[in-house]
């Protein structure tokens, strides 16, 4: 099965969704998928307005057509609603050609910590965004049943994951500084609500992972901080372990993979009681959420960090992927002959028909896969 994922989120930007597709895309070989990414790569770019280091494509419809019919997919998957995503939606539809895509970021609270817009617009931007979709991916329960509130249909689930070869406990530190240390990592903006974390009266040392256009005048307004930049593999799961509490401010994630790698490294988290975190932590006890992060914070101190790492464990990038592709196997499984390769109808290909047997995916089939 060929499978092209068109995003407009891709690197030098280090994010959830950049992190999860690739690791779709590192998957796609063992579940006998053929992947390929349709990214801002080869097009010319600008900077996105108050956020230049997000680059948006300046593509033409035309151009992506022709990547498309280049690689020839059975299924395309749209996971962002940039230029990329908007273009390749509109060549689907040009061609009758059905495609799933994905929800990452609540992005009607993301717009309204920015501008002015009234979050009824942005949910009416994003129905007819994901309308024609064949199946629309979620992360969790909760970002479910908002969308559906909304009036969004054909939702399915598509969990995520950690991996835990790179993230886990460490013998040594690699911080040296007073502890408790209280750590938070991400995109360092307006809508990841960091000064909620920063302004707090908390014992020891605050430290920050992550980069962004916040960065300059957090670090102004907050100069006993530790701010480290953007920091990756290694480096930043060490930095992880050497931690004693993880911080998660943001009230607009839809998910928050940093919440998984916390836990693997045997980090307890503190967060508001909102979408992302409930989701994760319920009933885990690995977490404490509470409209005071203080409290949450200096209460998290407290919990043992085997309870974090058994989280951990149950979320693998395997079962990830196995959601991920049986979402879209299902879908090619039931369109087959209309159209998918180069414009021409093929008959349903048997490994496709076998793969969506062995993967049910949930709310597409018979069976529901576990999240």
């Amino acid at each position: 099965m060929r499978v092209m994922i068109a995003t407009d989120a891709w690197r030098p930007q280090i994010n959830g969704v950049v992190r999860s597709l690739e690791r779709m895309v590192q998957a796609g070989p063992a579940f006998g998928v053929t992947p390929k990414m349709l990214t801002p790569e080869g097009f010319r770019q600008i900077g996105l307005p108050s956020y230049p280091d997000i680059r948006i494509a300046l593509a033409t419809r035309r151009a992506l057509a022709e990547r498309i019919a280049d690689f020839g997919p059975d299924h395309i998957h749209i996971a962002t609603e940039g230029p990329i995503g908007w273009l390749t939606r509109a060549v689907c539809l040009a061609q009758k050609r059905p495609f799933t895509t994905s929800y990452h970021t609540r992005f009607p609270q993301y717009v309204a910590a920015r501008w002015p817009i009234p979050e009824s617009w942005s949910y009416g931007f994003l129905r007819r965004f994901h309308g024609p979709a064949a199946a629309v991916m979620v992360s969790t329960a909760s970002v479910e049943s908002e969308l559906r509130q909304h009036g969004f249909e054909k939702i399915v689930r598509w969990g995520r994951g950690v991996d835990l070869s790179l993230f886990h406990p460490r013998p040594q530190s690699v911080l040296d500084l007073p502890r408790p240390i209280f750590l938070s990592v991400g995109r360092v903006a307006v809508e990841k609500n960091l000064d909620a974390f920063l302004s707090l009266r908390l014992p020891g040392s605050k430290v920050v992972v992550g980069d962004g256009p916040a960065r300059a005048d957090l670090q102004k307004a907050f100069p006993d901080v530790t701010f480290l930049g953007t920091r990756e593999g290694e480096d930043l799961a060490a930095i992880y372990a050497s931690s004693d509490v993880f911080v998660f401010p943001s009230l607009t994630d839809t998910f928050g993979i940093v919440l998984l790698e916390a836990a693997a490294s045997g980090l307890p988290v503190a967060a508001f009681p909102v979408q992302g975190p409930s989701d994760v932590f319920a009933g885990s006890g690995a977490a404490v959420l509470n409209e005071d992060l203080r409290t949450a914070a200096l209460q998290a101190l407290r919990i043992p960090r085997e309870i974090c790492l058994e989280l951990a464990a149950s979320h693998s990038w395997d079962r990830s992927a196995a959601q991920f592709y049986g979402h879209i196997a299902q879908v090619v499984s039931q369109h087959a002959g209309r159209l998918p390769r180069n414009g021409v109808a093929v008959a349903p290909q048997p490994g496709i028909t076998a793969f969506a047997s062995a993967h049910p995916a949930e709310g597409l089939g018979p069976r529901r896969l576990p999240v």
